[in-house]
Order: C-alpha cells, then structure tokens, then sequence
C-alpha cells in the first residue's frame, strides 16, 4: 500500500481522523509521551494555527480515502534565528496499519518539503522504551545523540527518551 499513499497537507476538516489515530496511540500509553486524548475541537485549532513554517501531511489510504497516518515538521526553538534550520518531527500511524511503510512513505515526502523551507536538521525524541519507533527512525538516517533519563513521567512511572537527529 505504501508506495501508492496520497500524502498531502492536513486541513482542518482532517481533525477528526487525525483523533482518530492520535487518541488510541494516546490511550495505549506505550508510544508517546503525549498522555491525554485530544478533543475534534482541540485538533481542529491546532491544524489552524500550525506554524507558517511547520509541515503537516496526512497519508491517505490509496483505494478508500481513509487517513491512516500523520506527520509534522515544526521549527526547533523560535526564540532565537539561530535554531531556524533545526526542526522537530512527529510521525504517527494507525496501529492498525503499523509496519506497512506508511511512515517511510510519509518522510520521503514530508523531507522534501522541509529542505524547501530551510530546514537542514530534524532533532526529536523516542521513547526509549519504544524499540520499534527508534528502529523506525534509525532505518530513515537518524542517529542516535543520547539518552534523556527519566525524562518524562507518565503517571508515577519514568521515561527515559533516546535523543536522536537527521541531517536532511
């Protein structure tokens, strides 16, 4: 499936899909950090108020339309120019079609358009108890910087995150 994916930019009206896929990988509570489901709403304005220099695209399933993955590039820092060519990526899809190329798919298309807008660097984080996610990235060129421990804390557990980055 993967190499006939549409992967084009989010609009608003994706909201509720992109919860759709969001908020079991949430709920799970084994892939991200993110700890709370989103509201249709609250994606809603979030895909509005995207950063002018951000990328969003969502990848549509090529026979019925379905969204079945989403990924952004945002800028790094903006409180200073000297982070403007770093970015930061998150990249999700559906686990009900993990491991089919989506996310390779999604990040052939979403580089490009980050070189197109100055990007040279994507820095981001893993959990590191996330083996299949950090194997992910390292097959698409990311190396590994670090390990940030006990870097997040959901509920009363720990989380360390694998510190990982890209040159494009």
């Amino acid at each position: 499936m993967a190499p006939n994916l549409v992967v084009r930019d989010v609009r608003p009206d994706d909201a509720e899909a992109v919860v759709s896929i969001l908020n079991p990988i949430v709920e799970a509570g084994v892939y991200t950090v993110l700890d709370a489901p989103f509201t249709i709403e609250e994606e809603r304005e979030y895909i509005e108020s995207f950063p002018p220099r951000g990328v969003f695209h969502v990848a549509e399933h090529p026979q019925d339309g379905e969204i079945v993955g989403l990924q952004s590039i945002e800028p790094f820092a903006t409180y200073t120019h000297a982070f403007d060519h770093v970015a930061v990526m998150g990249t999700y899809v559906s686990l009900s079609y993990l491991r089919q190329g989506i996310g390779r798919r999604m990040s052939e298309v979403t580089f490009e358009a980050a070189r197109h807008k100055g990007y040279e660097k994507i820095f981001t984080y893993v959990r590191a108890d996330n083996p299949g996610s950090l194997a992910f990235h390292v097959e698409l060129g990311f190396r590994i910087v670090g390990t940030a421990e006990r870097q997040a804390k959901t509920g009363p557990r720990y989380v360390d995150e694998v510190i990982i980055e890209m040159f494009l």
